[in-house]
């Protein structure tokens, strides 16, 4: 009976010892810093800017907006992980860059047209709360054709989504969220029809 009473306590011990070291392991992991992956054109956007009859473009400078705190450009914080832009840590980089992807993927860019997109990250906001997680970006665009402004407007994206306790559901998730704000964002801008007009063809 003592030795099945040893048994049984050595065991009671490994479990909590297995469940510390999953518990440390969980917040070593949770304290981490990500890079936001490589944007990948959106075939419905590629679709969206192919039928809006636009002119090739260049992509101008992209930066965040007079009123916008510069940490926010920098990392964004899901619970305790906290990611990043991998273009120079800027976000407003990141949007640029998934634009350019979208229209370079179109064949409509050029880095010698007169039509030129600007942008500046006026909004960049994720929260993965424990029910539903929200999330918001928002950019002025500016469109110059020649050097003169045709196009002057801000835009802006939404989720919502479920959202779980577990960290380890709720930080993917909403990495997935944030990051598909990006092509949303997008996607409204080539939807704009004041937009389509001042890049469309001559």
């Amino acid at each position: 009976m003592a030795a099945m009473q040893i048994m049984t306590n050595i065991k009671a011990l490994q479990r909590i010892a297995g469940a510390s070291l999953l518990a440390a392991a969980a917040l070593m992991t949770g304290c981490a810093h990500h890079p936001m992956g490589t944007p990948v054109a959106s075939a419905d956007n590629v679709q969206k800017a192919r039928t809006a009859n636009i002119s090739p473009v260049q992509m101008g400078n992209f930066t965040r907006g007079p009123a916008m705190d510069a940490a926010t450009d920098t990392k964004i914080g899901i619970r305790a992980t906290t990611i990043f832009s991998p273009y120079q840590d800027s976000f407003a980089l990141y949007l640029r860059e998934t634009l350019a992807t979208d229209l370079r993927a179109a064949g409509l860019l050029d880095p010698a047209s007169p039509v030129k997109i600007d942008g500046f990250l006026t909004e960049n906001k994720v929260d993965p709360a424990m029910s539903q997680g929200t999330g918001s970006l928002a950019a002025r665009f500016v469109v110059t054709r020649a050097g003169k402004s045709v196009y002057d407007k801000e835009l802006r994206a939404d989720s919502t989504w479920e959202s779980s306790f577990v960290g380890a559901v709720a930080i993917p998730a909403a990495i997935n969220q944030y990051t598909a704000l990006y092509r949303k964002l997008v996607g409204k801008l080539l939807d704009d029809p004041a937009f389509r007009a001042a890049v469309g063809r001559s």
